[in-house]
Parts: structure tokens; sequence; C-alpha cells
């Protein structure tokens, strides 16, 4: 595998004290096997319960050039990601969830591996298998057969944010949505402008520290609207 030619990193952590530390010592420890030339964003993604700014912030007195964007006052929820593409300046983003369900240390290389054997624009991962509670797993699957189908999707798991993506074909893109919808909103207008994909399976772990920020049943509805929102938004483009 060769290098990247140069790569940013961001985690969205909200509520995530116990696993901060994790994914930034890894960010920056897998990230330079990747690239000579590395970028780490931590986003603050709320006001979270716990320490995970002040363990951020830690973070930073460690790796001085961490760049840390701070959304304390986020009214977006996951939304918030769309900071951390704003903040990346390096031609390659990858971006995780902070809260560790996804481990850099076993499937980050096979995104970039990927890449350069497709020379694609976009790798995005799929769960071999999600490691939640029945119901968020039913719920899920149910959730991404309903996305893929009425908005044509390229990716079979949307909802799987362990992505690697040309920089230079996000800058050709404008995202509006305000809360969890802009995970399709993202794939959906990157698809239009013409961007290319290539998937590769990735692990699903339980989570290591607290429970997730969102109520399932919440959360499926706001993806709901969301996309029948961008279904009617994207017939304009056809």
């Amino acid at each position: 595998m060769k290098k990247l030619e140069s790569l940013s990193i961001f985690f969205p952590f909200l509520n995530d004290e116990g696993t901060v530390s994790r994914q930034i010592h890894l960010a920056y420890s897998i990230g330079r096997r990747m690239t000579d030339n590395l970028q780490v964003i931590a986003i603050i993604g709320g006001r979270s319960q716990d320490k995970t700014t002040q363990r951020i912030k830690e973070m930073k007195s460690i790796y001085p050039n961490l760049k840390i964007v701070d959304r304390s006052r986020n009214q977006e929820g996951y939304a918030v990601i769309k900071h951390g593409f704003a903040n990346a300046n390096k031609k390659w983003i990858f971006y995780t969830d902070g809260d560790a369900q996804y481990h850099l240390e076993t499937d980050l290389e096979h995104l970039v591996e990927k890449q350069q054997k497709t020379n694609v624009d976009v790798v995005n991962g799929y769960k071999k298998s999600r490691r939640d509670a029945f119901i968020r797993v039913l719920l899920g699957n149910l959730y991404a057969k309903f996305s893929k189908t009425i908005l044509q999707l390229p990716v079979r798991d949307v909802d799987c944010d362990f992505r690697l993506i040309r920089k230079s074909r996000l800058a050709k893109i404008k995202l509006d949505s305000t809360d969890s919808s802009i995970l399709p909103e993202l794939v959906k207008k990157l698809q239009i402008s013409g961007a290319t994909f290539a998937e590769v399976p990735v692990s699903h772990y339980p989570r290591i520290w607290g429970t997730s920020n969102y109520n399932i049943l919440d959360l499926i509805r706001e993806k709901i609207v969301g996309d029948l929102r961008l279904f009617f938004e994207m017939k304009r483009y056809n």
C-alpha cells in the first residue's frame, strides 16, 4: 500500500469521555502509517454530560497540532459532521464516530487499499454485523433498505460512518441537512456530482462507553422524514 498524499481524520464527540483518548491516539498512530501529511480534528459535538470536552483538551496538550472544532452549542445533532468537512484541509478525508464502535486499527487500511486499487472518490464501509441491541439492528436494517430504495443510493449501508472521501469531490456539493439525514444527503449529492464509489466490509463493535445519544424511534422517524425531503429535492436534478 502506498501512502496517501495527505489525509484529514476527524471525529464528532458527544458524551464520549471514555473513548476520546483512544480515538485520537489511534488517529495519530494509524494516520501516520497512511500518510506523511496528516491532520486530526476533534469536534466538540454538543454539551456533553460527562468530561468529553475536558478529555479533548487534554489530548491537545499531548498533540499540539490537534485541531479542535468547538460546536458545544450544536443544535443540529449528527449534522455537526459538516464542520469536520469544512475544517479538513487535506486531499483525503476520513471520518468515523467518536464512540469507537468502528476500529481504525483494523479497517482504515482496507479503505485506503480499496481506493488505490479502484481509484474511486469515495470508499464506504458496510457493517459485517451490527453489535447493537436487537431493536436497533432490526430497525436499522429496515431503514437501510428503505433509504437505498427510495434514493437509489450507490452504497448498501448509508449509516456506516466509516468513510474515506476525496476532498475535491466534497468541494462540489453543499450539505443542507440539520439532523441525521445528512448521511443520505452526503452520499446522494456526491453521487449526483459524479463521484465514484467502492465498498469495504468493516467490523462493528459493542459500545465500550456510554449509550447512544439518540432514541432509536426518534432517530428512524427523523431519518425517514429527511429521506423523503431529500427525495423530492433530488427530483429537481432528474
